[in-house]
């Protein structure tokens, strides 16, 4: 029987969702025979190591954000040389940094918004683009810290002196239309979901609160579209040298009929396993459980070493 160790929670800012995400693992991974060793992470690297002895076979990695998702514990796991799940170091570092995986989109003939990367003190005193705009975090997920500047909003100078993220922040373009997802499952895009948020943009609430929004699969989207979305999902995936599961979050400006444009906003290398996650869904509609697509993230584990 295949010992699979399950590292969930950790210390990011997406840590509830990571707990999620790992509750639901555990019991799939259970179902399917596994021998299932849950490890709640937290601050402390030595109780890790500690869990991780001996080792199990595979480690199902279900840590989002920030030294769960940026190659931090990927090292760690490549040094013990035990197989994980999902991208290795240097994808899982490239995605996390906003602006490291820009310039990878960009050198892949990737669409990316206008922006760049600049102090967040600075926004206290002008605005650094033509409103609208959006402000994020570089190595943030979920949404975390993201705020849309437009016309007539006066929360810039709060925002930057509320600022607990570093001390610079990606400025962007705002691109108007619509949010779509494609999920990768090794070189196949499942599906294309159209997210329709219940509040102003699909922020962290939207993502995981129940009703926070509406997930239309398949997209209705014009066919050149579609596939052009599933195209530069995989081309991304790619790109970032990515491997298991990835999904690839786009805007899609329709606002001048259709085909509209397509811009890539980023890529998450640890896509939730939550129960209101677009993976799984997408996966669902493919006609792939949620136990056999744990299943076969187990199956595709490896290491550097």
């Amino acid at each position: 029987m295949k010992r699979v160790a399950v590292l969930y929670g950790g210390i990011s800012a997406e840590r509830e969702v990571s707990l999620s995400s790992g509750i639901q693992v555990i019991a799939a991974l259970r179902e399917s025979g596994f021998a299932v060793t849950p490890i709640e992470v937290n601050d402390d690297i030595g109780a890790i190591l500690a869990a991780l002895t001996p080792k199990p076979d595979v480690v199902f990695n279900a840590l989002h954000g920030r030294f769960g998702e940026d190659g931090t514990i990927q090292g760690v796991l490549d040094w013990l040389n035990i197989p994980y799940t999902h991208s290795g170091v240097c994808a899982s570092a490239l995605a996390m940094d906003k602006a490291a995986a820009k310039a990878v989109f960009a050198q892949a003939g990737l669409p990316v918004a206008d922006g760049r990367v600049m102090p967040v003190a600075a926004l206290i005193d002008a605005d650094p683009l033509p409103r609208p705009y959006v402000i994020k975090p570089l190595n943030e997920g979920s949404s975390v810290g993201v705020a849309i500047i437009r016309d007539g909003d006066n929360r810039r100078a709060d925002i930057a002196r509320g600022w607990r993220f570093g001390t610079d922040a990606m400025v962007e373009r705002y691109v108007p239309g619509r949010e779509l997802t494609v999920a990768v499952m090794g070189d196949r895009a499942l599906a294309i979901t159209d997210i329709v948020a219940t509040h102003a943009f699909y922020d962290y609430e939207s993502k995981y609160a129940e009703g926070g929004s509406r997930h239309i699969i398949p997209a209705r989207i014009h066919p050149d579209a579609e596939a052009q979305a599933k195209k530069f999902a995989v081309a991304a995936h790619r790109a970032l040298g990515c491997r298991g599961a990835s999904r690839a979050d786009f805007r899609y400006d329709d606002t001048e009929g259709e085909p509209g444009h397509l811009v890539l906003l980023e890529v998450n290398t640890q896509p939730g396993l939550t129960p209101t996650s677009l993976l799984p869904e997408q996966a669902a509609h493919c006609g792939i459980s949620f136990q056999e697509l744990c299943v076969w993230l187990v199956e595709n584990a490896a290491c550097r070493a």
